[in-house]
């Protein structure tokens, strides 16, 4: 390997050398660069002083390629190639190149089957790569550079940047035989006290906010009875083992097993967004403004941010 010290070919250099290997012309090959002949003529010069090779045999008439030039030519076209493959990889930025995006569990369920034809049919040569995971997990991927972007509830609080996207409220789930199942008008938050709060496990960042709501109105949830997932708390409480609050999108999935019921105003909720580490592209910005479009679009029943 040649150390770094040592002086390397510039592309300037490849460039005016490869343009007169085509050319074998050097009028015509400066004017196919924008340059002088003279910057030509210098920089195919300093190349061969660099090379310690002659690679071009020159006459009043022609211009042709000496053996070493054949190589040199062939390399340089390689370079060259790559070194513009390269600057569209990097000019493309996440919309052509990948990104690497976390969600929480609790709104992947109805997220994912929303952005993941939107990022096929929009951006096919977009690489998604997505990861599932609690929002302390993806805070930290994303910190660390593992993750690009991170969609869960917010404020994180975490010092990444954060793009609110839309807000979700929170619903009453209960079983369809339950007393309250019945009937139209929003309930008082006081309505949770004496009920039995079924929460998701420790580190759902849902089941922080729905014991939030359950200490504002005095309830307590059920100490023994957990669940690991959305779906499992849905089977919880259709089975008649207490009640919880979900996300109105995920809820919307679930009306034909669980009753539901709206709080008065102001209603429980919280925003969900992205977040992703200071510095990043700003192409992440307008990624973020395809995902609200691709919501919107799809009619989920929240309430998108400005």
């Amino acid at each position: 390997m040649i150390p770094i010290s040592e002086p390397r070919p510039t592309l300037a250099q490849l460039r005016s050398f490869l343009a007169v290997a085509e050319q074998l012309h050097f009028r015509e090959a400066a004017a196919a660069l924008g340059v002088s002949q003279p910057t030509l003529s210098g920089n195919i010069a300093s190349l061969e002083e660099l090379l310690d090779r002659r690679l071009l045999e020159r006459t009043t008439r022609k211009v042709l390629l000496t053996p070493a030039g054949e190589r040199v030519a062939e390399h340089a076209r390689r370079v060259l190639v790559a070194v513009e493959d390269l600057m569209g990889e990097v000019a493309s930025g996440p919309f052509g190149g990948s990104v690497a995006l976390g969600v929480i569990p609790t709104v992947a369920p109805y997220v994912l089957p929303v952005l993941l034809p939107m990022f096929a049919r929009g951006f096919p040569e977009l690489k998604v790569a997505v990861r599932e995971a609690r929002a302390e997990v993806l805070v930290e991927d994303v910190r660390a550079g593992r993750l690009d972007l991170g969609l869960l509830a917010l404020p994180a609080k975490t010092g990444l940047v954060e793009t609110p996207l839309y807000e979700e409220e929170l619903l009453l789930a209960l079983p369809r035989d339950h007393p309250l199942a019945a009937g139209s008008v929003p309930l008082p938050r006081e309505a949770l006290k004496g009920l039995d709060v079924v929460l998701l496990d420790r580190g759902h960042c849902l089941r922080d906010q729905v014991a939030g709501v359950c200490r504002e109105a005095g309830a307590e949830p059920v100490a023994m009875t957990y669940a690991s997932s959305l779906e499992t708390l849905v089977q919880l409480v259709a089975g008649g083992l207490g009640v919880t609050l979900l996300p109105e999108p995920a809820e919307a999935s679930e009306r034909g097993r669980l009753a539901l019921r709206r709080f008065d105003a102001p209603a429980p909720g919280r925003t969900i967004g992205l977040v992703c580490r200071a510095g990043q592209p700003a192409e992440f910005g307008r990624l973020a403004g395809e995902i609200r479009d691709a919501i919107r679009r799809a009619r989920l029943p929240v309430t998108m941010t400005p």
